[in-house]
């Protein structure tokens, strides 16, 4: 009889340590609130965010996911809520939506954005080297056909259609500042994703023939299209930059700032273009791809 109490008491202890060990996720469980990733609605911004909690997780900090929430509108509302404890954003986009000035120095746009996004609670760490930028995109027949090396070479073509997100009408980097910047005239527009599977689909099937797409997306050398040059210089610098309630800075010590630091500093636009690839076009597990690239790289 006691070596069977034993037994089973030796079965309870393991199973608490079992337990024990999967809610501390790699270290020793950090104690504070739990810390909501969120991102944009758009498979790169999910994967930087997947990566993000990933990292947390395996030191110990609680995570809690809520992934593909929708464009800025709504996830920057949710950050500075409270709905949302963290996501990645690109910053030279983001700076344009607080209202300030964006440039093509990456240092001085990111320190713009802390400044104007401090007021509001949210801390913006360090950017990454990768960049993703709205690039603007025709096939090569296209290409070919009009003689289209830059965005300015569109000048001359106004039968064309452009399609891109449902929002570009509104963006000063999309729809407005091709017009105002470029001078362009499209015969219509047609709102489709935010550079997914429905845009490279329609460009593909010549339902449009210009097309916003992200520099960063394998699509492009994969499917041969040609991304045209921003002669014109419309678009920002658009780090990937992790940004963060302060109150939940405030909650935990500098080893949660320095591990997403530590995913920025190592984060490269050929990288971020490669698993982009890899999701998109090979069809990868994302959080497959996300675990393998901080194995390799943290």
């Amino acid at each position: 009889m006691r070596k069977s109490r034993n037994g089973v008491l030796g079965a309870i202890l393991i199973a608490l340590a079992l337990v024990a060990a999967a809610c501390g996720s790699g270290e020793d469980a950090k104690e504070g609130p739990t810390i909501t990733i969120g991102s944009a609605n758009f498979s790169e911004n999910a994967l930087v965010a997947e990566i993000y909690a990933q990292v947390l997780e395996d030191k110990g900090y609680p995570v809690e996911r809520n992934l593909n929430v929708g464009n800025r509108e709504v996830y920057a509302a949710a950050l500075e809520s409270g709905d949302l404890d963290l996501l990645p954003e690109y910053v030279g986009t983001a700076l344009s939506f607080k209202g300030g000035t964006p440039t093509s120095d990456s240092a001085a746009t990111a320190q713009a954005l802390r400044d104007v996004w401090g007021a509001d609670g949210i801390a913006v760490l360090e950017p990454a080297p990768a960049q993703d930028k709205n690039g603007i995109v025709v096939r090569q027949d296209t290409a070919d056909a009009l003689g289209l090396s830059k965005i300015s070479d569109l000048a001359a073509h106004t039968d064309l259609v452009f399609g891109g997100p449902p929002e570009c009408p509104e963006r000063e980097f999309c729809l407005i500042g091709l017009t105002d910047v470029y001078g362009l005239s499209f015969a219509d527009f047609k709102p489709l994703d935010v550079g997914g599977a429905l845009t490279v689909a329609a460009l593909e099937g010549d339902e449009i023939q210009v097309a916003l797409l992200f520099t960063s997306d394998g699509v492009i050398s994969a499917k041969g299209f040609v991304l045209l040059e921003d002669d014109k210089g419309l678009q920002p610098a658009e780090n990937l930059t992790p940004v963060i309630r302060q109150d939940i800075l405030d909650a935990y010590d500098d080893d949660l700032v320095d591990a997403l630091n530590e995913v920025s500093a190592e984060l490269t636009t050929e990288e971020l273009s490669e698993m982009n690839k890899l999701i998109g076009i090979d069809g990868e597990d994302p959080e497959q791809v996300a675990a393998d690239w901080i194995s390799e790289n943290l």
